[in-house]
């Protein structure tokens, strides 16, 4: 067990150990990752730099090149436009022509033509469907001096005039006239279309001409603009790769600031769950003392150790006289692997304190129950010396009772059948001790609760082993001090309990046993001790006394009687009584057994 116990400790050691080295390499793996990235942005952000910056002034150059070339286009379109008006405004002085040479037409052959609109043709004509039916009005014809009616005169009821022919705004499709007809003077509409068709078709043609015209000098001027543009491309992708292979720029000029460079590095490592402080400098390759950068705790240590790590900046441009080195160191890395490892070594450390207790415990188990079964072979041992006695002497006895001669003495019978009833009494006491112990493990003893005078209870028991006592001369003192000494308990065992007490230190001393019974109360608990200068017990000893079958050994020898049952019990009536027992003892000194008993009264 203890071969295999070592042997999983071994693995498990192992195991830590390749996940420790394991997790090294994967730290190690990242933060190189992490450098790689930071020296990659880094060189990006070089170009990226070169680019803008040539980019702005490039910028600053085609802004004044198309500032001039678009107030090129600006005044291309204001002179489209300026043409367009005056174009509008001849192609209407042609329409205005054209209908006044309409209306002087209609004028010259009808009489008081008169222009009017859509809404009043609708009234005058009463929506007459040929539109030439116009109402009427009879007038009353009266002599000026007599003021006699002489006869009618019918009259067209025309609108007043209100305008002659304007042009503004939208002109309707259709301009309309109303007019005297020349035959019978009866009003009549003429109907003039506003828009000639030639002259339409001549518009659209002129709108087109000047419309292409317009587009294709616009288009001309754009692509101006495009070859601009190409051209200043092409100039900023020359003057950036021509910078870029300028050797003579210095090495800070080419990466970030400190706290920029700081940045990416955090922000890397996070990426790869890395939180840890950290300190990092950069030098040139061939110069690793002079230090353009550092972000250190203690700057008088830049030692490269086993936690730094470093990259070549610019190592993939020719170029560069001298790249940059970068370097990164972490204090405390061991603390992150230990963390990332936190599972593993829990479960590791768990299942060995596991295999330890279960390796402890099967000891345990195996030297306590090689401890009962030697305690088991004595009680055994003990338990035919204590019944072969009595069972020898009752046949004594009985062989005795066969004598003729005996038979006939009777004085003889009667101590020889006494021999035998005390015997038995005694065969009897042993097996009922035994079999009170068993009962007490079964939980079968119910214990009685009524009021006991514990001072009275100690002097009878002193009584009744009287013979016993003065049989090894020994020397009793009691001290029943206790002023309170009523307990609720059973009487009977709490007698069997002092009993043993006051038997085992009679049997455990030497000749002339001094024994001491003292009784003492307090306001919660009785006190009880039996004291003895017997034999006494080591420290081991006092710890097994109230263990079953266990008893202070004596050598080979067997003239102290007993199972090693009679402590366990008083301990387990102690316990139902809830109270307690303690044992103080010195080696060749002496015992003294304290039994504490607790008061139980009604409020």
């Amino acid at each position: 067990m203890t071969l295999a116990l070592l042997g999983v400790f071994v693995m498990q050691l192992y195991y830590l150990r390749e996940s420790y080295n394991l997790n090294s390499r994967l730290f190690e793996q990242d933060v190189n990752q992490a450098l790689t990235a930071v020296v990659n942005k880094v060189q990006k952000r070089n170009i990226a730099s070169h680019i803008t910056r040539k980019d702005f002034e490039g910028k600053e150059q085609r802004e004044d090149a198309l500032r001039s070339h678009t107030d090129s286009i600006v005044a291309f379109k204001v002179r489209f436009r300026e043409s367009e008006a005056i174009r509008k405004f001849k192609q209407q002085q042609q329409v205005i022509d054209y209908l006044n040479a309409q209306d002087s037409t209609i004028r010259s052959m009808y009489m008081s033509p008169i222009i009017i609109s859509e809404e009043e043709f609708k009234l005058y004509s009463g929506n007459s469907p040929s539109g030439n039916d116009l109402k009427i009005q009879v007038e009353d014809l009266t002599d000026r001096v007599s003021g006699e009616r002489i006869g009618v005169r019918i009259k067209p009821l025309l609108p007043k005039p209100k305008r002659n022919l304007q042009i503004g705004g939208r002109l309707p499709d259709t301009i309309r006239y109303v007019a005297l007809s020349p035959a019978n003077m009866l009003p009549i509409t003429i109907h003039v279309p506003s828009s000639d068709p030639d002259l339409v078709a001549k518009f659209k043609i002129e709108d087109a001409k000047a419309e292409k015209k317009y587009e294709i000098g616009l288009k001309s001027l754009y692509a101006d603009t495009a070859v601009l543009y190409n051209d200043a491309s092409l100039d900023l992708v020359r003057d950036v790769a021509q910078e870029l292979t300028n050797k003579d720029i210095p090495l800070r000029k080419r990466i970030p600031r400190l706290e920029a460079l700081d940045t990416l590095i955090r922000a890397e490592l996070l990426s790869k769950n890395i939180n840890l402080n950290y300190d990092f400098w950069l030098t040139p390759a061939s110069n690793r003392k002079n230090i353009i950068y550092q972000k250190v705790v203690n700057a008088d240590e830049l030692a490269v150790d086993k936690n730094t790590f470093s990259q070549v900046i610019f190592s993939n441009d020719v170029a560069i006289k001298d790249p940059g080195m970068i370097y990164l160191r972490f204090p405390s890395v061991n603390s992150l692997i230990m963390s990332n490892m936190f599972v593993s070594m829990g479960s590791s450390i768990a299942l060995l304190l596991v295999l330890i207790f279960i390796f402890a415990y099967t000891i345990y188990a195996i030297i306590r129950q090689k401890k009962i079964t030697e305690m088991k072979t004595d009680f055994i041992n003990n338990m035919t010396h204590e019944f072969k006695t009595p069972v020898a002497t009752i046949m004594i006895a009985s062989e005795a009772l066969k004598d003729p001669e005996v038979v006939e003495d009777k004085s003889r019978i009667s101590r020889l059948a006494g021999i035998i009833y005390d015997e038995n009494i005694r065969l009897g006491n042993h097996i009922e001790r035994v079999l009170s112990v068993a009962r007490l493990e079964k939980k079968e003893i119910k214990l009685e609760s009524n009021p006991v005078a514990v001072n009275d209870l100690i002097n009878a028991v002193v009584d009744s082993m009287s013979l016993q006592l003065q049989k090894r001369n020994a020397h009793v003192a009691l001290s029943l001090n206790a002023v309170d000494d009523i307990v609720i308990g059973d009487e009977l065992h709490l007698s069997n309990v002092i009993y043993n007490l006051i038997d085992n230190a009679n049997k455990y001393s030497t000749a002339d046993p001094q024994i001491t019974i003292s009784t003492k109360s307090s306001l919660q608990k009785l006190i009880i001790e039996v004291a003895d200068k017997g034999i006494g017990m080591t420290k081991d000893q006092t710890k097994r006394i109230f263990d079953q079958f266990y008893r202070v050994p004596t050598g080979n020898l067997h003239d102290v009687k007993g199972f090693g049952l009679g402590l366990n019990y008083v301990q387990d009536i102690v316990t139902q009584m809830n109270g307690t027992i303690k044992v103080h003892s010195e080696k060749d000194k002496g015992t003294t057994f304290e039994v504490i008993l607790p008061f139980k009264r009604n409020n």
